[in-house]
């Protein structure tokens, strides 16, 4: 038998990743749509590459090879034509399923996973579409850490946060709304384990003060409390979670209710003891029942009375874990993009890193008039023209955009098929797909009703001109 010419079908598939790609309706006005035609929020731009790539490639470089995308019926045909298309270089496996919902109803991710869950036969990790990740932060930390602590102990979910920086003050305009507030977290250091998570419930019940328990500081009495992190509500799950979800068909939300309810069956016994039945047939490991039955130091007798026994110790009840890893590098923080605030920071970012990005190919260049000065920090998308003495500085400027002559745009991000007029100057804005300026614009934002274009018109809608 040749081993190098096994095919890949016959090796176990380890993982699999389940991608969350909703509305997001934190993005409103750049996810709402226009005319009849709908804007995903995982194919929003970072940089001019959708979130969405982001998202596979980080995928990617873990190793994992299969994918199930989960999307709004409505958003099918978008991101279909998108992973299938040149524009996106991942090589894995997809399989994008659709959920019925409107933009105003919101479907809850504990709901998702139940609905699919015959589609998952393995443990799999949970990604959000809009979650970018540092270089620091490889997706194979969290699996690395989950793969030790279960076979070590019976580790059910591995979870990582990560430290929150608010954006400087004027920076962003008060009209985007509030900015997400981290959550109160308590977790062990010494042996990663999650062991508190804050809830709305909680915050209801104790205003600014966290309640623990003291059964959890018995059992850790060297714990960290922090409310600076945030939940990138990237969750690696042992196949066995998605029975516990049947189990709690009210829950919606992984963060606010299931993952705070797991926390609790570390330390409180007495739910240990109400789910030990069901937690002792998914938690026991088979390789170690098996080398049970078959070890010759074993009591057997003693060991099925054990089992039997209405009236267990506490130390005999089935342990469970919920890992966790925290990412507190401020030098390279990790970004969820699920905010005006965050998308324009997000770009920012990028553009820290860019020296100079002007599209390649020679047609594309020449529509950009040689006398036109874009600075090193910016990046401009394919056939976008750019007329004689227009300045470009710290700004992203999308495909097939139009920019007129002794334009300035500074701070910028301005999406696909933007339309600037001669004169006009932007400071720090965002200007959705399809955006047409006149005027000189600096703080302002447009609300949904003073959108003016569908993809049919020429004079295109203010559809984020979320300015700063």
């Amino acid at each position: 038998m040749d081993l190098d010419n096994v095919k890949s079908d016959l090796v176990t598939r380890e993982f699999l990743a389940v991608v969350l790609a909703g509305f997001g309706n934190d993005l409103v006005p750049l996810t709402s749509d226009y005319g009849d035609e709908p804007c995903p929020k995982s194919l929003l731009p970072i940089a001019n590459k959708p979130l969405l790539e982001y998202t596979l490639l980080w995928l990617e470089q873990s190793g994992i090879k299969d994918v199930l995308l989960i999307c709004p019926t409505t958003h099918r045909s978008s991101i279909y034509h998108h992973i299938h298309s040149d524009v996106s270089s991942s090589s894995l496996r997809i399989d994008l399923q659709t959920y019925d919902e409107s933009q105003d109803s919101n479907t809850g991710t504990c709901a998702l996973l139940r609905h699919f869950s015959n589609r998952i036969s393995e443990d799999f990790v949970v990604v959000p579409c809009d979650f970018i990740p540092p270089p620091s932060l490889p997706l194979s930390l969290l699996l690395n850490k989950f793969r030790i602590d279960a076979l070590s102990e019976a580790c059910m979910a591995t979870t990582c946060w990560y430290t929150s920086r608010a954006p400087e003050k004027g920076t962003v305009p008060e009209e985007w709304g509030p900015v997400s507030s981290p959550s109160p977290l308590v977790w062990d250091p010494s042996t990663g384990t999650l062991l508190y998570v804050d809830t709305p419930d909680d915050q209801d019940r104790n205003g600014d003060e966290v309640d623990l328990k003291m059964s959890l500081l018995s059992r850790f009495p060297r714990v960290k409390l922090s409310a600076s992190l945030k939940d990138s509500h990237v969750y690696v799950c042992r196949r066995y979670v998605l029975d516990l979800l049947h189990e709690k068909p009210h829950f919606l939300s992984l963060k606010e209710e299931f993952f705070p309810w797991l926390c609790k069956l570390q330390y409180r016994r007495s739910k240990r003891v109400k789910y030990g039945k069901t937690l002792r047939n998914m938690v026991e490991p088979k390789s170690q029942a098996i080398s049970l039955q078959h070890s010759s130091f074993v009591d057997k007798s003693s060991q099925a009375h054990q089992i039997d026994s209405p009236i267990e110790p506490d130390d005999e009840l089935v342990q469970t874990k919920i890992g966790v890893i925290v990412h507190d590098k401020e030098s390279e923080p990790a970004m969820r993009i699920n905010t005006l605030q965050t998308f324009f920071e997000a770009n920012k970012r990028v553009l820290s890193g860019t020296t100079y990005s002007l599209p390649v190919d020679p047609k594309n260049r020449s529509l950009i008039d040689q006398r036109a000065q874009i600075s090193n920090d910016s990046i401009v998308g394919e056939s976008t023209q750019i007329s004689e003495r227009t300045t470009i500085k710290r700004s992203v400027i999308g495909r097939h955009c139009i920019i007129g002559k002794m334009v300035k745009v500074t701070g910028c991000v301005l999406l696909d098929h933007c339309i600037i007029e001669d004169g006009a100057k932007l400071d720090n804005c965002i200007l959705g797909k399809n955006t047409q300026e006149e005027h000189s614009v600096k703080g302002e934002k447009l609300e949904v009703s003073d959108w003016m274009a569908t993809p049919d018109t020429t004079v295109a809608e203010h559809d984020s001109d979320d300015n700063e």
